[in-house]
């Protein structure tokens, strides 16, 4: 997993917790339910890498 990669999946999951946040203020929950899916979407794509750094060993 490239530097990059794991610094833009790290900010992805912090956008997502920033989302999930202000939902939570603001009580909206379809801003609460975005900042999940982004965080998902996240955690998603670094497992994907681990997946591709395994193979690569």
């Amino acid at each position: 997993m490239g530097l990059g990669d794991k610094i833009q999946n790290a900010g992805e999951k912090l956008t997502g917790k920033a989302k999930e946040g202000a939902g939570e203020a603001t009580d909206d929950n379809s801003l609460k339910a975005e900042g999940r899916t982004d965080q998902g979407k996240a955690d998603l794509k670094q497992a994907g890498e681990h997946v591709k750094d395994a193979f690569k060993k």
